[in-house]
């Protein structure tokens, strides 16, 4: 009889239920087939669903206990061992689907009747969610388990378990929906409907993409746990796709309809419930990952392929044990199979570093030049290229399992992780210590943040991380958060994806139909209006809908269009060497280099990164290359300066550091200049609280105060500037004088710090 639903246990073992009222138990490893349990004659499975592993907290080798819902209107509660432990009358007609949701503590049926019940973990009765007019035939929990997916008819419908708050309801399919799933970790909706057509959608009900027609209804989607892929089943046909929508793998087994569609914890393999009364098992392979000149790929389940095409070479890597997981980056390739981790360089294939896995199902590899980053069900862990652990940061209520590289990030000494529970706030850990960062204080923006990542050059103290809002703003800000808050600065919008270079830190994002390279990010906060001057455009439009940059590596960027195809992007070599030359303070070769160039973007960049050293001289030469003849000026007025003091805080002015320029002046005792920095600000009751505070200048501050009203032909209306006033007559010619001491003063303490200097 046709099997009706699968689901995975361990890595290697699989229960499926028949409508000949039998469950089978698949051992892949020995290859064995057991009959677990003969059910009652009157009892057709529907769907079978594991109890999650990871039941309050504490996780289980492997799953215990399954809900099984049949024809008769009832669930069962079924142990491994086949015991019935609890049958409970659920739905009048039949209960056409049960989901656990992620932490195993409630269950949701849908039935005929067109209800959607949410019960205990015990199976008691919580609420009915919802009583539609017609059968509901799926059901998925929300990532964060608040809320619950169903079908109804040709509709989707999103409710939360929460009353009174917003239902969302849309038309998805032309035809009846007979499957959905929602993926925990990319927050991503499949649908599959008898209008033979597969859709993604995002969790607001925007749709993502849409397959063309196929010849036979879609009987079965389903989420990889990664979210990275997503397999899909219809009569004869078996579909592996990508999370964007385009299709991988297209196999034609004959299996009649595949109902029903089950990854294994590790997502290296997929099974079937077939119309035939087969089950299917697929495995994943033929993965590749690209580095510069290599090109690797998983020919089989325990080997691996090294090609380099430099000099067409050709290496086979054998594992002992099948790959879950790799990544290839900075001269690195790590391997992850289900008990060890390998680490290959790419100067040396034959010697891997092997060490142990404490948890096994790793799900996420991220890499930085000096160490990796190996994410699984029990935590994050920091490891060296020599195999040594560095550090396992934690957070309040981490949830490792829906970690991506969208909402991790990893640079030589900083980690950056989105937090689930509160989508506003990012965790910076230090990745030595695996500590908070700085004051222990998290990240938090106003909106919700979609993408974040961490640049991955430069000190540690101006690293920066550039992250992506909901609204799809691009936002840049420092990680180091000692004392004074930085800003979050705004630098794009309409952003769809992002990415750091690997040699230097250049951001590259695309903007609506622009592909844009920003070749020194950290302008915003030297001169932000120089940040329009150094950046490069190009129109995106060849991109096709919804392209993601895969990776940017030296000046070239890799994007992957909405089809699946890579296309290459070269930028030129030039800003990648500007930016070797400031970093090693080669002053003089970054001039030389921007007047062979001849090209504004780079005269712009250059002015933005001497500032921002303060090396004036080499910002002078720049910003009069690009016309900013305001800047120039400004920049000479500096250097007039009489003491160092002054001309830092007037460079910190330069930079719209007000805050920190007059702190400077004051802490060197500059009260007379800090005034006067204010007072040209147009601060006026900054200065005259400074005035009043130290009890000197108070006549400067109010002279210039009227000067400015009668030049606009105002009237003094501030109290506190009445009241100091009063009694007083400005005498211009004292100010003068008094001004003229000041600069005196300071022209003699400066000469005399030089002297002891000397």
């Amino acid at each position: 009889e046709l099997v009706s639903c699968v689901g995975w246990t361990t890595a290697d073992e699989l229960y499926s239920c028949s409508d000949d009222h039998q469950i089978m138990k698949w051992n892949l490893l020995t290859s064995e087939t057991t009959r677990v349990v003969k059910l009652a004659d009157d009892t057709f499975p529907i769907d079978l669903h594991w109890l999650p592993r990871s039941v309050g907290g504490k996780k289980q080798s492997q799953a215990e206990s399954f809900v099984l819902t049949s024809s008769d209107g009832k669930f069962h509660l079924i142990s491994k061992a086949g015991r019935v432990e609890k049958s409970v009358e659920a739905h009048s007609g039949a209960v056409l689907a049960g989901r656990w949701n992620s932490e195993g503590t409630a269950l949701a049926t849908v039935g005929e009747d067109g209800q959607v019940k949410i019960w205990s973990k015990s199976g008691m009765l919580r609420s009915t969610l919802a009583q539609q007019g017609t059968p509901v035939y799926s059901v998925a929990w929300g990532p964060d388990s608040e809320k619950v997916l169903y079908t109804s008819g040709k509709q989707l419908i999103i409710k939360p378990l929460q009353p009174n708050v917003k239902v969302l309801q849309w038309k998805a399919h032309d035809g009846l929906i007979l499957k959905t799933d929602w993926n925990s970790v990319n927050e991503l909706i499949l649908s599959a409907g008898e209008d033979c057509k597969y859709k993604v959608w995002d969790s607001y009900g925007h749709l993502l993409y849409s397959s063309q027609p196929h010849e036979y209804p879609i009987t079965s989607v389903a989420w990889s746990g990664d979210g990275e892929l997503f397999a899909v089943g219809s009569f004869h046909t078996l579909r592996l796709c990508d999370k964007t929508g385009w299709s991988y793998a297209l196999e034609k087994p004959n299996t009649g309809s595949i109902f029903n569609l089950a990854w294994s914890v590790d997502g290296t393999q997929l099974a079937g419930a077939c119309g035939n009364g087969h089950v299917i098992f697929a495995h994943v392979v033929e993965q590749r990952w690209e580095w510069k000149n290599f090109e690797i790929t998983l020919i089989k389940r325990r080997t691996m392929q090294v090609h380099d095409v430099i000099n067409d070479a050709v290496d086979l890597l054998e594992f002992r044990d099948r790959v879950i997981k790799a990544s290839l980056n900075y001269g690195h390739l790590v391997v992850s199979t289900s008990l060890q981790c390998y680490v290959f360089s790419t100067n040396n294939w034959n010697t891997p570093l092997i060490f142990d896995l404490k948890e096994g199902t790793v799900t996420l590899i991220l890499q930085a030049e000096r160490h990796f980053l190996l994410v699984d069900g029990g935590g994050l862990y920091l490891y060296s290229y020599e195999g040594r652990l560095i550090s396992s940061p934690k957070f309040p209520g981490m949830r490792t399992d829906i970690l991506n590289a969208q909402t991790v990030s990893l640079s030589n000494d900083t980690l950056a992780v989105k937090d689930k529970a509160d989508e506003k706030v990012i965790y910076i850990f230090d990745a030595i210590s695996g500590k908070p960062l700085g004051d222990g204080k998290s990240l938090t923006h106003k909106t919700e943040i979609v993408e974040i990542a961490l640049d991955q050059k430069g000190l540690t103290s101006e690293r920066k991380i550039a992250f992506i809002d909901k609204n799809r703003d691009l936002y840049i800000t420092s990680v180091k958060r000692f004392g004074k808050e930085q800003k979050i600065v705004k630098i794009g919008t309409m952003v769809q994806t992002l990415a750091w270079n690997d040699t230097c830190n250049l951001l590259c994002g695309i903007q609506d139909t622009r592909f844009t390279v920003w070749y020194y990010p950290n302008t915003v906060y030297v001169d932000k209006d120089l940040l329009t001057k150094t950046v490069y455009e190009k129109d995106a439009s060849d991109f096709s809908k919804n392209p993601q940059i895969v990776h940017f590596v030296g000046n070239q960027i890799t994007i992957r269009r909405a089809d699946g195809s890579l296309i290459h992007v070269n930028i030129s070599p030039y800003p990648v060497i500007l930016h070797e030359c400031v970093s090693s303070s080669k002053w003089e070769d970054a001039v030389r280099l921007c007047r062979f160039v001849k090209d504004q973007t780079m005269w712009a960049c250059l002015a933005a990164m001497a500032v921002a050293n303060k090396d004036m001289a080499t910002a002078e030469i720049a910003y009069a290359s690009i016309g900013e003849i305001d800047k120039v000026q400004y920049i000479n007025s500096i250097k007039d300066l009489p003491s160092k003091e002054s001309r830092m805080a007037h460079t910190l002015l330069f930079s719209g550091n007000t805050q920190e320029a007059e702190t400077l002046l004051l802490q060197t005792g500059l009260i007379y200049q800090a005034i006067q920095v204010n007072i040209d600000l147009y601060n006026w009751d900054r200065a005259l609280d400074l005035a009043v505070k130290h009890k000197t200048h108070v006549d400067t501050v109010l002279a210039y105060r009227q000067k400015f009203l009668e030049d606009f032909g105002k009237k003094e209306t501030n109290k506190r500037f009445l009241q100091y006033a009063e009694g007083l007559e400005v005498d211009w010619n004292k100010i003068k004088a008094k001004i003229e001491m000041e600069i005196a003063k300071e022209r003699e303490r400066a000469a005399a710090s030089a002297t002891v200097r000397a």
